[in-house]
């Protein structure tokens, strides 16, 4: 028997001991089994995950959505569910995935949540394993924990949302996640952003006490006047697979992909790095090629003599502010970037094959700089070689 056969013999013999072994804890007795992506499931193969999740509409927009965060990796791929027009689904705990979509179509024939979820449980040996949160577009909602899920557990429902979670550090997660959605009702927010800072809220109170687990997050929004993908009227679906701080990650996704206010920090773009691209982009012929030379700040040397101060404070004061007006108007005219300076920017870009689609106006990226630099040394590199004799 070679090296490799033998380790591998070795784990298989390993596995098959714990396998076998008396779990610790009656609810990991389940436990042992897991899935190529690391999930755990049961010997049904129903997948474990134990988490605090959002059922949610926005009646103004007629958006449904679900949203879910654990310390269980790949979430988005199992618990919640939405349909446009219809409501949203969030199956959990020990997972019976198909109750997702069989709960839409239950709410698509009109059965409200409360019978909805009687219905799926109705023949289902494991109930008291299972959570459910379920919602309609009328705003009615309903949420099952059976008593057999990990403390803490429960659910809180309120106006147009329900929540619900299971093996969390305690009632304070459910509680700041309705919370924050009470008091962000009817103000303007987008439905997502309501939900995923929802979520926040709850994972900053401690969320899911697993500490040191993966962690995922997900979150999926339809909406009957967005045709998504194919009519499938999906807007917004985020899956966060495994992250150190998935909520936080898919909360990035979201302001990113959607350019929403705060996705970057911005200021007027004003500096010494701009007064050097100027410079270069003078030099090469791209900004005011009328200036003979490019203006230089006002030298240090002009300063006001502190011997004046001392001599005569009014007149040191007045040369001051003179000063400082210069200095000022001087930083305010070379140092900004203005319109002129994006058009040399986007002139520079285009003649040297750096206009990319999607690039905004007078980007001033990596590539560029790269491209600026060895344009402007090299430029004055040759202007500066001594003359070859003949």
């Amino acid at each position: 028997m070679n090296k490799a056969t033998l380790s591998i013999s070795i784990a298989v013999i390993i596995s098959l001991i714990a396998a076998q072994a008396p779990a610790s804890d009656p609810q990991e007795k389940d436990l042992r089994l897991r899935t190529g992506d690391g999930v755990r499931i049961d010997a049904d193969g129903n997948p474990f995950y134990a988490t605090f999740s959002i059922c949610a509409i926005d009646p103004k927009t007629g958006e449904s959505g679900a949203a879910v965060t654990t310390r269980v990796p790949f979430v988005g791929r199992a618990v919640p569910w939405v349909r446009a027009g219809v409501g949203a689904v969030a199956t959990q705990a020990w997972t019976v995935v198909e109750y997702g979509p069989r709960g839409l179509d239950l709410l698509e024939q009109g059965i409200e949540p409360k019978e909805v979820i009687k219905q799926l449980l109705a023949d289902d040996t494991g109930r008291e394993r299972r959570q459910l949160g379920v919602i309609d577009m009328q705003g009615r909602s309903a949420a099952h924990t059976g008593t057999e899920n990990g403390d803490w557990a429960g659910s809180r429902k309120g106006a147009d949302y329900t929540v619900q979670g299971n093996i969390l550090v305690g009632k304070e997660v459910v509680d700041t996640v309705a919370d924050y959605l009470d008091k962000t009702r009817g103000i303007g927010m987008p439905l997502a952003e309501r939900m995923i800072l929802a979520l926040e809220a709850g994972h900053a109170k401690g969320g899911d006490k697993r500490w040191g687990y993966f962690q995922s997050a997900a979150i999926r929004i339809a909406d009957p006047n967005n045709p998504g993908r194919g009519g499938d009227h999906i807007s917004l679906a985020i899956d966060v697979g495994e992250h150190a701080d998935p909520v936080a990650e898919m909360k990035r996704i979201y302001y990113t992909t959607a350019r929403r206010l705060g996705y970057r920090e911005f200021s007027e773009v004003r500096g010494d790095d701009v007064l050097e691209l100027k410079r270069m982009l003078h030099a090469l012929g791209y900004w005011r090629k009328e200036l003979e030379q490019f203006p230089e700040p006002p030298s240090i040397g002009k300063r006001p003599d502190d011997s004046l101060r001392r001599s005569d404070p009014e007149a040191w004061n007045a040369a001051w502010a003179e000063y400082r007006k210069v200095y000022r108007e001087y930083y305010d005219t070379y140092s900004l970037v203005d319109e002129e300076t994006i058009a040399a920017v986007d002139s520079f870009r285009k003649e040297r094959g750096l206009d990319y689609q999607g690039n905004p106006r007078g980007l001033v990226d990596r590539r560029f700089v790269d491209a600026l630099r060895e344009a402007y040394y090299f430029k004055h590199e040759k202007a500066t070689e001594p003359a070859v004799p003949n």
